[in-house]
């Protein structure tokens, strides 16, 4: 079953969207070190679609998997973050076409943790809150961004406690 996800779905309007099951991707929050908030993102491998847009760690749903395990899976592939160092907090629906969505999984971590990335990354980097919108995004990022950092603004950090 794992990896069943992987394809694409054509909407009506002939658009391709990844993920045979929808499609997850993890708002990673961390406090920096002034107080203020960052935010983890993936520049997108030149390859990939939408290459050389940020985004958010995340891909395809598997047939099997809540968007918040397709999410914190996504995450550990892609970033090398385990679901020990996260607090899920809440989920989004960002995105929908008919037979398609795009959820976005919030979650906090104490720190402003280490990464991993894999192929699918040019880079990895916490970004600040407010300097988010400055960077090239992703079409459907961009387009949930600011309802996303809004939803974000109002609900304070709740990290786990580092050991």
């Amino acid at each position: 079953m794992r990896g069943d996800g992987d394809g694409w779905v054509v909407s009506d309007s002939g658009a391709h969207f990844w993920g045979r099951y929808g499609a997850a991707g993890l708002l990673l929050r961390a406090p920096r070190d002034d107080g203020s908030t960052a935010v983890l993102l993936q520049h997108r491998a030149p390859w990939s679609h939408q290459g050389g847009t940020w985004a958010l760690p995340g891909g395809a749903r598997d047939s099997h998997e809540t968007p918040e395990q397709a999410a914190v899976r996504e995450a550990e592939e892609e970033a090398g973050l385990t679901a020990e160092v996260l607090v899920v907090r809440t989920s989004v629906v960002t995105a929908e076409v008919p037979g398609w969505t795009y959820t976005t999984v919030i979650a906090d971590a104490a720190s402003l943790l280490a990464t991993v990335p894999n192929r699918e990354s040019s880079e990895l980097r916490w970004v600040a809150v407010d300097e988010v919108a400055e960077l090239p995004l992703h079409p459907g990022f961009a387009a949930s961004w600011e309802r996303l950092s809004e939803m974000t603004a109002a609900m304070p950090l709740d990290a786990p406690t580092e050991s």
